[in-house]
């Protein structure tokens, strides 16, 4: 039992070889698709300068990471095996049962899925006690949340475990409790991204007005209060209560359209136009590290007030003894 090892190296399996590597593991990824290597050692170089700035834990090394030639090469000895394959679910079923077939008795199998339930991924696997979806966010070497959610035939040990390992490696688990399609995040997600879509759709709105719309109000106070907690201030003294009774009744109003409109190419134009548009003359990459900049700067920021993330950096470093910048 050696290493971690990460099936699928695009931008989530990257993400996670980033985010083991910085923690200190030895890594080995697997990925059947053409330049797969040099696509994930670019990915993280491009990670690394944020992870230094985090804190890099001793013996973090980009070194430390290797390349399989085969699924069975990269599972053999490992004790935590991440699947990152596109979401289909019939790939992923055969591809959690050829894991498990590769993978020591012990190791911890995981799947970044960000809608399938953990039931039926683990229904062709030996020992499926073994699987939780381990559901992350992109980037998934700064931002802590990981969905973990058990099966019918996961082991409540497993579920530990996973809690666990995930919190070493500087993360915050939240254990979904019930199996849903979509987990939570993603559900609460969906239902921002439909109206998007149907807002730029309907010609009400371009992209770079919709995402103005949440980055200078409402998604600053997500950073660190969330939804919920963020509405019951604003019911002022009586809270919560109050604010149901007050905007309760606009509930019935047709302000939202949770259905999807078609995705025609009409409309996948104006959303590729607009975002282009706000992209401007920056690369992904360059956009990549811009964004990550930007998370490490307000992960700090709340980590003097030990709120949100901020609360879990700041846990992290205080646990391994890390300073911003550490190299």
């Amino acid at each position: 039992m050696s290493h971690a090892a990460v099936i699928g190296t695009g931008v989530i399996g990257a993400g996670w070889v980033a985010r083991l590597l910085a923690q200190g593991h030895d890594v080995i990824a697997w990925d059947p698709g053409a330049e797969a290597e040099r696509k994930l050692r670019e990915s993280v170089d491009t990670a690394w300068p944020a992870l230094e700035k985090i804190g890099l834990v001793e013996g973090a090394s980009k070194e430390r990471l290797r390349f399989a030639s085969s699924l069975a090469q990269a599972c053999e000895g490992a004790y935590f095996i991440q699947e990152n394959a596109p979401e289909r679910e019939a790939m992923k079923v055969d591809l959690l049962a050829d894991i498990s077939r590769a993978a020591p008795a012990s190791a911890l199998i995981g799947s970044s899925t960000s809608g399938f339930k953990p039931s039926v991924l683990q229904q062709k696997m030996e020992a499926p006690e073994r699987f939780v979806v381990s559901h992350p966010f992109n980037p998934v070497y700064l931002l802590p949340l990981v969905e973990v959610v058990g099966g019918e035939h996961t082991s409540e040990e497993t579920i530990e475990r996973a809690m666990t390992f995930f919190k070493d490696i500087g993360m915050h688990p939240l254990h979904v409790r019930n199996e849903i399609d979509g987990h939570l995040s993603d559900r609460l997600l969906e239902a921002v991204w439909r109206e998007i879509l149907h807002l730029v759709n309907d010609g009400v709105a371009t992209t770079g007005e919709l995402d103005q719309a949440i980055t200078y109000g409402p998604g600053l106070r997500w950073a660190f209060m969330g939804t919920n907690l963020t509405y019951h201030l604003a019911g002022g003294e009586t809270g919560m209560r109050h604010m149901l009774e007050q905007f309760g009744p606009a509930l019935k109003l047709p302000w939202t359209k949770l259905e999807a409109p078609e995705l025609n190419d009409q409309l996948i134009d104006r959303m590729v136009e607009g975002t282009q548009e706000q992209a401007g003359d920056q690369s992904i990459r360059e956009l990549e590290s811009l964004r990550d900049q930007c998370l490490v700067r307000i992960m700090e920021a709340l980590s003097e007030y030990e709120v949100g993330a901020g609360k879990v950096l700041a846990e992290h470093r205080e646990k391994h003894r890390l300073s911003s910048g550490s190299q």
